[in-house]
């Protein structure tokens, strides 16, 4: 099918680009038009008993609890004194009248001890804002902040809409200063790898296709159902890395197939045969780990997923019909604006010089296949050490510690924490519904006398529904508040009544559960995926295991330095960031869903080629030399560019940014080194010939359906797959 795909593609090249280049401007035009579909939060599951509970409260009771907190305070003057009391006064009166204000309480209007500091001079508002999800609600919030500063006092914003508005706001940056400070690198190595600008150019050609062909599909999402801004991060970051490896392999190929003596139609069928076999291998599997996020309920995930699954498609079928196409335009000016470079004298398209099996990556082969032993413990036990770390990692909520220490929100939650005894910004509601309100007293002494419960108010009552608001000491996503969630929901509920605990603490609780209890179906959607994919690409059962158990190797050493970093807080004044002592569980499992698909998109890339060299001469030892020879290369500059492409994140604000760019950059270096360059060449020498088993009836289908990959057009292999 390659063969004659390859063909079609040349016979319909310009076809092709023109409607490449009808896409980049529905992309660029309609596509663009996602960033105005796409929706905020996403974080909750809706069947959660946390969100249960917010909607009945608002059904039952209205709108309930604070959106903002406005803290005040004064150097000099205390609240009680009129250059303190007056301006604030006058600032609460105004926004009283703001159509986004649908209530505010201060100390002025309840005399709580709890709003008024320790030293009396601070106090701060819980502001009440109109709409009916977060964009609505952010909304006001940008309409209404101006307002919200008092002459003469510092004022100081916080609450969980400033602190989600805050938070994606630097997110934003952070990836927007990421892209900005690796696009230039980036396109340097680009013409230094690809050793001249016509070349060079084609990763940028495929990755823009990828990155508006996704918005496009993006867009089209959004039609049907909600799509978080979260999706953009991932479109970005995913169309970009994936554009790059596509082109710099099918490249690379078509390079060595015209020195071979080819002509340009037969040099690109002979790419799509091999190299379009193992992009289109690649793309599917790295398709499915993504698209693993889509069994999680919260749609921040989801849409991750969607993004990651439609920019490795679109840069997939980037790769299989708009590269060759160009490549059938160009034909040997694909080198053309040649750059200069001292150590690429006696080579042609970036190819070595040295013979297939003589070269540095063949001789580096042979070297750990003469030592096999030596070399797998070794390295074994240098990722076992990295990897150590990642077993006692700790999941814990999202909270104001993941800002930087002079944003407003994190400010305002540490000020009230230190300087309010008694309060609690976001305290646990427990909504109480069908019971009388004569019965309400006795249910509040029993949660009075929960352990960690510092205070119960009746926060709202109608009918037969009462909410409770609960205070706790520490943070809300903290050991304190997660165990008053846990007692609070095992007390049995008063008679005839029905009893929901939600609030901030509880719903970063049911996050936890809900990611947790995921997570492994998540994990064997991916390995069954990678099973099926590789054993069809390479008709052996022991390849694609091997290949999942060193996915596993490389990520667990990025988790475990991940832990070693941000949960033990080492390094943390170096790069800028505050420990909390755990982990926040959505960052690992986008990075999973991420490392794994680049880890097997690797792993592809080399035994595709060796199993061209296994079909070809039956000698696994030369097989294994020979392909890394030919993909040692294009894998560590793969590895590169993608580095480079992701370091950015580390200088990000956020911290939870940072931890995202170390941990993939951990990953990939030690995938294209350690794993690939060491550990592969090693367990392959061992295993010998059973690289290859596969069991009779599976050797049977593979050799009937699989994807097989070798350069020739009629493959009949002098060794096929060793079966029993």
């Amino acid at each position: 099918m390659f063969v004659w795909w390859g063909r079609a593609v040349v016979r319909l090249r310009w076809v092709v680009l023109s409607a490449a280049a009808a896409l980049m401007v529905l992309g660029a035009t309609w596509g663009a038009g996602v960033f105005g579909q796409l929706t905020g939060g996403g974080f909750d599951d809706p069947a959660s008993e946390s969100s249960r509970a917010a909607q009945r409260i608002t059904d039952e009771l209205g709108r309930q609890g604070a959106d903002l907190v406005v803290l005040w305070s004064s150097d000099t003057a205390t609240a009680d004194q009129p250059a303190f009391r007056d301006p604030v006064t006058a600032t609460v009166t105004r926004l009283r009248e703001r159509a986004e204000v649908a209530d505010i309480t201060t100390w002025y209007d309840t005399w709580a001890p709890a709003l008024l500091s320790a030293d009396r001079r601070a106090t701060y508002a819980l502001v009440q804002l109109r709409g009916a999800d977060e964009d609505a609600l952010t909304a006001s919030y940008e309409a209404v902040r101006p307002a919200l500063d008092t002459p003469g006092l510092r004022t100081e914003t916080g609450g969980q809409v400033a602190f989600l508005h805050e938070a994606n706001t630097r997110t934003t940056e952070d990836i927007t200063r990421a892209e900005l400070l690796s696009m230039p690198v980036l396109l340097v190595l680009l013409v230094v790898i690809f050793g001249g600008l016509v070349a060079a150019s084609t990763p940028l050609l495929v990755g823009g296709l990828a990155i508006l062909g996704a918005f496009v599909a993006v867009r089209l999402v959004t039609l049907v159902t909600d799509v978080s801004l979260f999706a953009i991060n991932v479109i970005t970051l995913i169309g970009l890395g994936m554009a790059v490896d596509y082109a710099l392999f099918v490249v690379s190929r078509f390079r060595e197939e015209l020195a071979a003596g080819h002509d340009t139609p037969t040099a690109i069928s002979r790419t799509m045969l091999t190299a379009g076999r193992t992009v289109f291998v690649s793309g599917l599997t790295i398709a499915l780990a993504m698209a693993s996020l889509l069994i999680f309920p919260q749609s921040f995930l989801r849409s991750m997923g969607l993004g990651g699954v439609a920019a490795v498609l679109v840069a997939m079928l980037a790769a299989l019909t708009v590269l060759p196409a160009l490549l059938a335009v160009l034909g040997p000016r694909i080198d053309a604006v040649r750059v200069p470079l001292p150590w690429r004298r006696g080579s042609r398209g970036g190819r070595p010089a040295a013979g297939a099996g003589n070269g540095a990556w063949a001789r580096i082969a042979r070297s750990v296949m003469r030592r096999p032993v030596r070399y797998l413990v070794g390295v074994v036990v240098l990722l076992g050490v990295l990897a150590v770390p990642a077993l006692r990692m700790e999941f814990g909520g999202f909270d104001e510690r993941v800002l930087p220490v002079d944003a407003a929100p994190r400010v305002v939650s540490e000020r009230i924490a230190e300087e309010f005894p008694g309060a609690t910004l976001a305290p646990v509601d427990v909504l109480v519904s069908g019971a009388p309100a004569e019965a309400v007293p006795a249910f509040v002494e029993r949660v009075t006398a929960v352990p960690g419960v510092t205070g119960v108010r009746v926060a709202a009552q109608r009918g037969d529904s009462t909410l409770l608001t609960v205070s706790y000491p520490g943070e809300p996503t903290g050991d304190t508040a997660e165990g008053v969630v846990g007692a609070l929901r095992a007390l049995p509920a008063p008679a005839g009544a029905e009893v929901l605990v939600g609030g901030r603490p509880a719903a970063e609780r049911d996050l936890l559960d809900s990611l947790s209890g995921r997570l492994p179906w998540m994990a064997l959607l991916m390995a069954v995926a990678t099973l099926v994919l590789l054993f069809l690409a390479f008709g052996s059962v022991v390849l694609p295991v091997k290949a999942v158990l060193m996915n596993l190797v490389s990520i667990g050493a990025s988790f475990g330095v991940v832990v070693w970093i941000f949960q033990d807080g080492h390094l943390a004044d170096l790069l800028g960031f505050t420990p909390t002592g755990f982990i926040e569980p959505s960052n690992p499992i986008l990075m999973l869903a991420v490392l794994f698909g680049l880890a097997t998109d690797y792993e592809v890339f080399l035994l595709s080629r060796v199993r061209e060299e296994w079909d070809r001469t039956g000698d696994n030892t030369s097989a294994v030399a020979t392909g890394l020879q030919h993909t040692g290369r294009i894998i560590t500059a793969a590895a590169l560019l993608l580095i480079i492409v992701v370091a950015g994140f580390a200088t990000g604000s956020m911290s939870y940014i940072k931890l995202i760019g170390i941990g993939m950059i951990v990953a990939i270096v030690v995938d294209a080194t350690l794993v690939r360059a060491l550990l592969v060449p090693a367990t392959m020498r061992l295993l010998g010939r059973y690289n290859w088993w596969a069991p009779g009836p599976l050797g049977g289908l593979y050799r009937r359906w699989g994807i097989r990959e070798t350069a020739d057009p009629e493959p009949e292999p002098r060794h096929p797959a060793l079966t029993t």
